[in-house]
C-alpha cells in the first residue's frame, strides 16, 4: 500500500469512528463497613441423643447437584457429612437460603431428593436413601467445613486454591511444594470483575502488573525484580514484538503463578516466574451463564459460557464460551475493541483416557492505545504544565493497531495403570499483527511543551508450536514414595516481521492538533526486514520423593536451542546454537498436625529469546539461579494458607533498552547490559473462613541491583527501573445472608506500590502510590425466588480517581496509571 493510500484508508476510519454515537455514563459506589460476627451456636438433644446445634446461621446454596450443595454445606455449616457416590449420582438439590439451624438447612437441602440423613455425633452427619435399599458403599465423598474435594482444572468455592499443577506438572498440594506459588481462582475474578491477566493478578504478593500503565495490548507481568513468562495450560505462548499472544480473563478458570526459576519443568524461563493460566474445560454437569457489561468511557461487553454433556453416559463433554467488548479508553481519540470465542470439546472413550480439544479465535480491531509520554511534564517539573492523562500522541489519521490470533491446543492423558500415566500438552497458534501509530520521544526543552514524535509501521506474524510429553510413574521403594516425571518438549517459533520508522511533526501537549502529522512514509529514518526460527528441544526427570513427613523433588534438564535469522534488508544470515543443563531441588517437612510446612530450595533457569537486538543480532540466552527459603502455614480448621519467602536470584545476559537519536529520530535499541540480583521477602495470605467472606493479604520486600554494567555505563550498583521496594495489597469481601440486607455483597481493596527509578542511572524518582478498590453486588433471587442465578454488581477501580504515573523505564517511556473505571455488570447463572 502506497503512503497516501495507507493514510486516506486511515482517515477513512477515523471519520466512521467519529461517526459513531456515544453516550456517557455515571455510576457512584458507596463503601460500607464488613460484618465478620458469627454467634457462637447453642446445643440442644436432637432425636437421636446427640447434641445438635441449634443455634440459626446464615445459608446461601443455590440450587445445583446434591454433591455441590452438600459440599457448600458442610463449609457454612462447620459439620462433616458423608455422602455415598452411589447415592448422590446425577440428583439435584433445591438450595436454601436463609437463617436456619442446621438441621433444619440440611432437610430442606434434600427436600425431594430422596436421600434423608442421620447424625453420628454433633459433627458428623451421614446420609443415606430413604428406602434403605442403597448400593453397596463406594468411594465415598467426605466434606467438612475446611475441605473439598478440589481439582486444578475445576472451579472451587472461595478464594483458597490447596493443590496446583504448575510446581510439578502434577496435581500436588500447595501445602507440599517447596516454592512460592499463589493461585487466582475464578471466584476471585469475577468478583474484581478483572479483565486481563494483569488486572487479575494485582492482588497477588509482588506482582507488578503496570509495567506500560494504560498500555493493554499485552501482558505485561514482573515479579522479584524481572519478567513473568506467559504460560496456557502449562506451554508457553511464543510470539514476536507486535504479534504478542493474549488471552481474556474470562476465558479462564485460574492463574497460577510459580515464581523464580523453573526451567527443569518448562524449558524457557524467567527469573521472575510464570503466570499460567487454566483454561475453563468441559464440565459433566450442564451450567451455563451470560454477562452484559456497561461503565466507564462507553464500555458494553457481553459474554457467555455455556458446558454439559453431549451423551448420556457422559463420555463426550463440551463447552464453549465466547466475548464481545467495544471501549473507548481513557485517552481521546482511542478505541478498544475485541471479539472472540472458544470452542472446547473432552472424550473420554474410558475411565483411563481423556482427551480435551481447545479452539480459539481472536480478533482485536482496535488495541486502545499506547501513551509513552516524557519524563517532564510527568515525574519532572515543567513551566509548561502537567501532560494531560487524556493526551493523545498519535494522530487518527495514521494510527491504527490490529491483531488476529488463532489457535488449537490439545491436552491427553491415558493411565496405563496404577503406576505410569502419560501426558501431552500441544499448541499450534498464529498471530497477525499490523501496527501503525506515532510514539514520543523527547521533550524539545525542560520548559517546552512541544514533544518529538516518530512514527512506525510494523507488519508482523507468528506462528508458535509447543508440544510437552510427559510420563508419570508412582511407585514406593521400601518406605519411600516416589512420583517419577520424565519429559520431552519441544518448542517452534517463526516470526516474519517489516518494519518502517519514519519522522513525524511534534505535538503540543498544550494545544494539541491532529490532522497534519508530517509523515514521509517513502523516506523512513530506519529499516526493519528479518525472519527468524527458533526451535528449542528439552528433556527432563524430576522425582518427588516422601518419607513420612518429609518430601524432597530433584529435577535436571537439557536443552538444545537452535536460532536461525535472516536480515532481508542487508541480506545476510546469523545463526545461534546453544546447549544448557539445569536443575534443582527443593526439600520441605509438613508438620500435619498444626499445617506448618518450611522449606529450602535451589532453582535454574535458561531463557532462549526469540527476536533480535535492533540492528539484526540474536539475542543471547539469558541464564538466572535462585536460592529460596520459606514456610507455608495452613492451619487445622481453616480455609486459609499463609506464604512466607526469602530469596536471593541472580541473573545473567540481562536485555536493557536505550533510545538514540538517528537522522532527527528516535529509536529504542535493546542490548543485553549484564548481571542483575534480586534480594526479597514474599508474603501472602488468603482465606475464606466461610463461604460468604473472603479476604487477601500481601507484602513484597524486593532488593534489585544491578551487579555488572555490561552495555549500559556508570549503573553498576544502580537499582533497575519498575522495581519498587516495597508493594503490598489489601483485598475483602463479604456477603451478607440474614436481615434486610440479605444478598448485598461488598467488597473493598487497596493496592499501594512504594518509589521506583525512571532512569538506569537512578537520577529521577517515581513516586510511590496508593489506589483504592470497591464492589457492590446483590443477589437477585433474594428479591424473587424466580430470579434464582441472576446478580447485579458494580466494581470501582482507582475509587478515589488518583492520577500517578506507573512507570518510567527512562526519561522519554513514561506511562500513567489507569484512572478511575466504573463497571455494571449484570450476570444470570443456571
Amino acid at each position: 500500500m502506497t503512503g497516501r493510500n495507507r493514510t486516506e484508508a486511515r482517515a477513512q476510519t477515523a471519520r466512521r469512528r467519529r461517526a459513531e454515537i456515544v453516550a456517557d455514563v455515571a455510576l457512584a459506589v458507596g463503601m460500607a463497613g464488613m460484618v465478620l460476627a458469627q454467634a457462637p451456636a447453642a446445643r440442644a438433644a436432637g432425636a437421636d441423643g446427640v447434641q445438635l446445634a441449634q443455634a440459626g446461621q446464615g445459608y446461601d446454596i443455590p440450587a445445583q447437584s446434591l454433591t455441590g450443595a452438600i459440599t457448600s454445606f458442610g463449609r457454612q455449616s462447620g459439620l462433616q457429612v458423608t455422602l455415598d457416590a452411589a447415592v448422590a449420582g446425577d440428583l439435584r438439590s433445591p438450595g436454601v437460603r436463609g437463617s436456619y439451624t442446621p438441621e433444619e438447612a440440611l432437610r430442606r437441602l434434600l427436600q425431594g431428593t430422596g436421600v434423608t440423613y442421620r447424625f453420628v455425633d454433633a459433627r458428623t452427619v451421614t446420609l443415606t436413601q430413604v428406602s434403605g435399599q442403597g448400593a453397596a458403599v463406594l468411594d465415598p465423598l467426605e466434606v467438612d467445613a475446611n475441605r473439598q474435594v478440589e481439582s486444578p482444572f475445576r472451579p472451587i468455592a472461595g478464594y483458597v486454591a490447596t493443590r496446583n499443577v504448575t510446581g510439578s506438572k502434577s496435581d500436588v498440594p500447595l501445602i507440599e511444594t517447596p516454592q512460592t506459588i499463589s493461585i487466582v481462582v475464578r471466584d476471585q475474578i469475577d468478583a474484581q470483575a478483572a479483565q486481563t491477566v494483569p488486572q487479575s493478578l494485582r492482588y497477588t504478593s509482588g506482582m507488578m502488573t503496570d509495567r506500560n500503565g494504560l498500555d493493554e495490548r499485552a501482558d505485561f507481568l514482573y515479579a522479584r525484580g524481572f519478567k513473568v513468562d506467559s504460560y496456557l495450560n502449562g506451554t508457553r505462548f511464543l510470539g514476536g514484538t507486535w504479534a504478542t499472544a493474549q488471552i481474556d480473563a474470562y476465558s479462564l478458570e485460574r492463574i497460577e503463578v510459580l515464581k523464580g526459576p523453573s526451567s527443569v519443568l518448562y524449558g524457557q524461563a524467567s527469573p521472575g516466574g510464570i503466570a499460567n493460566g487454566i483454561s475453563k474445560q468441559p464440565l459433566e454437569d450442564p451450567a451455563g451463564e451470560v454477562r452484559l457489561q456497561y461503565g466507564e468511557y462507553n464500555r458494553m461487553q457481553a459474554a457467555f459460557d455455556l458446558t454439559g454433556p453431549l451423551t448420556q453416559d457422559k463420555d463426550v463433554l463440551f463447552r464453549i464460551t465466547g466475548l464481545g467488548r467495544s471501549a473507548d479508553t481513557q485517552m481521546e481519540q482511542t478505541k478498544e475493541e475485541r471479539y472472540w470465542i472458544n470452542p472446547a470439546i473432552t472424550f473420554r472413550p474410558s475411565e483411563d483416557t481423556t482427551l480435551t480439544l481447545l479452539g480459539s479465535y481472536q480478533t482485536d480491531p482496535a488495541l486502545g492505545g499506547y501513551q509513552r509520554l516524557p519524563a517532564y511534564g510527568t515525574v519532572l517539573f515543567n513551566p509548561s504544565g502537567e501532560i494531560p492523562t487524556d493526551l493523545f500522541v498519535g494522530d487518527p489519521t495514521f494510527d491504527k493497531q490490529e491483531r488476529k490470533q488463532y489457535s488449537l491446543s490439545s491436552l491427553f492423558e491415558h493411565r496405563f495403570d496404577d503406576t505410569f500415566t502419560f501426558r501431552q500438552n500441544a499448541r499450534f497458534m498464529r498471530i497477525d499483527a499490523d501496527f501503525g501509530y506515532l510514539y514520543t520521544g523527547n521533550i524539545m526543552s525542560p520548559t517546552s511543551s512541544l514533544i518529538r514524535r516518530s512514527g512506525v509501521i510494523a507488519d508482523e506474524t507468528n506462528d508458535g508450536i509447543t508440544v510437552d510429553n510427559q510420563m508419570q510413574a508412582k511407585f514406593a521403594t521400601g518406605d519411600v514414595t516416589h512420583t517419577a516425571l520424565v519429559g520431552l518438549d519441544y518448542q517452534n517459533n517463526r516470526n516474519d516481521s517489516v518494519v518502517d520508522y519514519l519522522l513525524a511533526n511534534p505535538i503540543d501537549y498544550a494545544n494539541p492538533t491532529y490532522g497534519n502529522p508530517g509523515i514521509d512514509f517513502d523516506n523512513p529514518f530506519f529499516q526493519q526486514s528479518s525472519s527468524q526460527r527458533f526451535e528449542q528441544t528439552g528433556v527432563y526427570v524430576q522425582d518427588q520423593m516422601s518419607y513420612g513427613n518429609w518430601h524432597l523433588s530433584l529435577g535436571g534438564r537439557h536443552d538444545w536451542l537452535d536460532i536461525d535469522t535472516t536480515d532481508r534488508l542487508s541480506n545476510t544470515d546469523s545463526s545461534l546454537t546453544e546447549k544448557k543443563f539445569t536443575g534443582k531441588v527443593g526439600l520441605l517437612y509438613h508438620f500435619t498436625d498444626i499445617g506448618l510446612a518450611p522449606y529450602a530450595s535451589y532453582s535454574e533457569a535458561f531463557e532462549p529469546i526469540a527476536g533480535t537486538t535492533t540492528d539484526g543480532r540474536a539475542f543471547e540466552p539469558l541464564t538466572s539461579q535462585q536460592y529460596e527459603v520459606g514456610v507455608k502455614y495452613q492451619p487445622k480448621g481453616w480455609n486459609t494458607l499463609f506464604t512466607l519467602s526469602l530469596y536471593d536470584i541472580t541473573q545473567q545476559n540481562v536485555a536493557t533498552t536505550t533510545t538514540r537519536e538517528i537522522n532527527g529520530g528516535t529509536v529504542n535499541f535493546t542490548d543485553q547490559s549484564g548481571e542483575v540480583s534480586s534480594q526479597g521477602i514474599d508474603f501472602e495470605i488468603r482465606a475464606s473462613p466461610f463461604d460468604n467472606f473472603n479476604v487477601i493479604a500481601s507484602y513484597a520486600y524486593v532488593d534489585a541491583e544491578v551487579t555488572k554494567a555490561g552495555n549500559i555505563t556508570g549503573t553498576e550498583g544502580k537499582t533497575p527501573v519498575y522495581v519498587p521496594e516495597h508493594s503490598g495489597s489489601l483485598w475483602a469481601d463479604y456477603r451478607f445472608l440474614d436481615g434486610y440486607v440479605a444478598g448485598l455483597g461488598l467488597g473493598a481493596g487497596i493496592r499501594v506500590n512504594g518509589k521506583t527509578w525512571a532512569d538506569a542511572m537512578n537520577t529521577v524518582e517515581v513516586p510511590g502510590y496508593a489506589v483504592y478498590d470497591a464492589a457492590v453486588s446483590y443477589d437477585l433471587s433474594y428479591l424473587n425466588p424466580d430470579l434464582a442465578g441472576a446478580k447485579f454488581q458494580i466494581n470501582a477501580t482507582n475509587l478515589t480517581d488518583k492520577i500517578y504515573v506507573a512507570d518510567c523505564q527512562n526519561l522519554t517511556n513514561c506511562y500513567y496509571g489507569a484512572r478511575r473505571k466504573v463497571y455494571a455488570t449484570l450476570s444470570y447463572q443456571w
